[in-house]
């Protein structure tokens, strides 16, 4: 694929973001060399944007990639690259953002991250590896951490940033207090789980809404087949000639959000960018609004009687 040739939006801090960015979360993880191969190819494909974060251990092969992307002209500048990465619970304070970004710069080898965003809005106790459990969560205060993201933001650290997995209530409370709105809410979307409401409040906020686990989090170890395997989905993509992952999202796209697809098969890194010349029709889309919700991750490993979360609907806003 050419450059230029996956669609940009233009983000509320005024960042042009590549609609379409390759998830680099894997487990088991392959090595950095093997890795750093696998995001090369990525961007030959015509991947301009890479989605890493502290908790994934990519960051370092991604920025290895970009750097050696340079040197073999494969893209001229920097900016050509879209990096995202994002702030891991264990720092989600306002004394330790800084150091947490500082810390992801290093790793990746770079001046600044396009997209920082806070994980989760959860607050882990330092030190916490492995399985978490709720007694690990202490309360998160979102007015301090995110005064401590617009300072990376205005120390040009990090060019915009946001959050992920916040819900309404959620973002109502970092508003009030927010003197640089967020630019970005990933959270989980796709065909299964089609966040409707949360969707239409980012619209009218000016957030703009990024598809994590587009297709599922399909063979990861906490994701789900309903995407992959609907039979709605299925139908389409037989009618079609294309493949259910394309098919997922190009139904992402036509919703005016972005979308974080995770393949390292170099034959589906490529056909996933292949949804720009074709559209789904009205009855296509009907179909799709048919097909049965449900959240993949619901994060019960954050609850706890004794923690700031005490239910799902607490974490998820009322909508688990």
């Amino acid at each position: 694929m050419e450059e230029g040739k996956v669609p940009v939006v233009v983000l509320s801090s005024g960042q042009k973001m590549p609609i379409i960015g390759l998830g680099t979360a894997a487990s088991p993880l392959p090595p950095n060399d093997v890795l750093t191969s696998i995001f090369i190819d990525a961007i030959h494909f015509g991947y301009r944007h890479f989605d890493t974060a502290a908790l994934y251990g990519t960051e370092e092969a991604l920025g290895q990639a970009v750097t050696r992307a340079l040197e073999e002209g494969i893209i001229k500048s920097r900016e050509q690259i879209f990096i995202t990465s994002k702030l891991w619970n264990t720092d989600a304070h306002h004394d330790l953002v800084l150091p947490a970004l500082n810390t992801t710069l290093e790793k990746l080898g770079l001046e600044y991250v396009d997209l920082y965003l806070i994980h989760w809005p959860v607050r882990l106790k330092q030190g916490v590896q492995g399985k978490i459990t709720g007694d690990d969560v202490l309360p998160f205060d979102i007015k301090g951490t995110w005064e401590a993201m617009e300072e990376g933001h205005r120390l040009d650290l990090a060019k915009s940033i946001g959050v992920s997995n916040f819900g309404i209530k959620k973002l109502s409370q970092l508003l009030e207090n927010a003197t640089i709105p967020p630019a970005v809410n990933q959270v989980e979307m796709n065909p299964t789980w089609q966040q409707g409401k949360l969707r239409e409040f980012c619209k009218q906020k000016g957030i703009h809404v990024s598809a994590r686990s587009a297709l599922g989090a399909y063979n990861a170890f906490w994701g789900s087949p309903a995407v992959m395997e609907n039979p709605i989905l299925q139908d389409i993509a037989l009618a079609r000639t294309k493949s259910i992952a394309q098919i997922a999202i190009r139904w992402i796209y036509e919703q005016g959000t972005s979308a974080i697809v995770k393949s390292f098969n170099k034959e589906r890194m490529k056909q996933n960018l292949e949804i720009f010349d074709w559209d789904l029709s009205q009855e296509e889309l009907e179909k799709t609004s048919h097909i049965p919700q449900r959240r993949t991750l619901r994060a019960e490993f954050f609850i706890s009687e004794n923690g700031p979360y005490k239910s799902l609907e607490e974490l998820w806003d009322g909508d688990p």
